[in-house]
């Protein structure tokens, strides 16, 4: 398994004169409003720890106030830490030199800003090599790559125009544009859509996805958006505070959240759209069999169940048996189609309202995993809309 991109281990900072005092205080068990009202200093981030992946998008979400956004400018250096290490491709970011600072911002780093901080009397290719040009790189070389990446986010036809003559929603392409084309392993996307109106947004939401299909990158993206975070996250971690109080899977976090706090981010949120197969599905519930056995299945099929899945030697599923009309066991192998253990619950129903027995669930190998059926269905969506509607 790879090493992350990016470690954060006791990652602290405090704005105001004596922050050693305010993380003595912490430490000692105070809060962050008791440390602002007998010193007077302002608690951003304290205590957090955590790692992102290569190739994840990693959410950082909260309210107002919460400290992701101190966070984010800590992990790239924008703001100085108080205490605690920021590693990035091994390297420790809070101690590098100015040099070592620039440079990685420059090849190895790009940030998004919910401003689109276009540049008005540049055109859109011009503002898209932005970067290549700071970095050092010849004018043709610089808008090739430009305009391969202007390609990418369906901007090509209007490499020429001024960033005025843009939609909001184009301009904030402009500006992914610009921060996809040093080829960034790390992505630093801080509110990037939240200026946006909700048509664009979930327009930009999908123009990033389908970026991080083809071109996987590393990407720790600040939303407060609960319902932006399930969609695009990997992983989501969630602060209040100046702490992290949660990180998990989207499916983790709607299924054991930590706390009130972390449950309050899903009221009005219908969250089963958000589960997946392998959220949905069962072990056990479906009697398996070998090849070999098909033909015997009539012991497998006692008491209620009335199909059994049939596997070969690694567990693919090769069809299923089951009992015939009189209720005698039924040897004909048939066909089955199974769901993807990521399959979105959209999928997960069309296909199991279709079938009159239980599916089967595989992984990325095509490996048997559960079973999904209309009972199971049907609970999961009850219990999802009914707890947060």
């Amino acid at each position: 398994m790879q090493p992350p991109k990016v470690v954060v281990e006791g990652l602290c900072k405090v704005f105001g004169s004596n922050p050693k005092q305010a993380l003595d205080m912490l430490a000692a068990g105070a809060t962050k409003d008791e440390v602002l009202k007998r010193t007077g200093q302002v608690v951003g981030v304290h205590n957090v720890s955590f790692d992102v992946q290569e190739g994840e998008i990693f959410v950082l979400m909260g309210l107002s106030g919460s400290g992701k956004s101190t966070l984010i400018r800590l992990v790239n250096r924008l703001v100085d830490p108080s205490a605690g290490k920021v590693l990035i491709g091994g390297r420790d970011v809070a101690t590098a030199r100015r040099s070592e600072l620039t440079a990685l911002r420059r090849k190895d780093m790009s940030m998004v800003f919910q401003s689109f901080a276009l540049m008005p009397h540049r055109t859109v290719l011009s503002n898209a090599a932005f970067g290549l040009e700071v970095a050092g790189m010849g004018k043709k070389e610089r808008e090739r790559r430009a305009m391969e990446v202007l390609e990418q986010v369906g901007l090509a036809p209007f490499s020429q125009k001024l960033p005025r003559e843009l939609s909001g929603g184009m301009q904030q392409r402009v500006g992914l544009a610009r921060a996809l084309a040093v080829n960034p392993s790390l992505m630093i996307m801080d509110e990037a859509f939240s200026a946006l109106d909700p048509l664009k947004r979930k327009e930009m939401q999908n123009v990033l996805l389908q970026l991080q299909k083809e071109h996987r990158r590393t990407i720790m993206f600040v939303s407060h958006d609960l319902e932006e975070a399930l969609r695009i996250g990997n992983r989501i971690a969630i602060m209040e505070g100046g702490r992290l109080v949660q990180v998990g899977t989207p499916q983790e976090i709607i299924a054991n959240p930590a706390d009130e706090y972390v449950r309050a981010f899903f009221h009005g949120i219908d969250t089963s759209r958000y589960l997946t197969a392998g959220d949905l599905m069962q072990t056990g519930a479906v009697p398996l069999v070998s090849e070999a056995d098909a033909t015997n299945v009539a012991a497998a099929l006692n008491g209620s169940n009335g199909c059994a899945f049939v596997l070969d030697a690694q567990r693919k599923v090769r069809g299923f048996v089951t009992r015939d009309a009189s209720g005698n066991a039924s040897p004909a192998l048939r066909p089955v189609e199974s769901i993807r253990r990521n399959a979105s619950l959209e999928h997960v129903v069309a296909r199991v309202v279709a079938s009159p027995n239980a599916l089967p669930v595989v992984d990325d190998q095509g490996c048997y995993c559960g079973s999904v059926d209309r009972a199971l269905i049907l609970k999961a969506i009850t219990r999802s809309r009914g707890s947060h509607v």
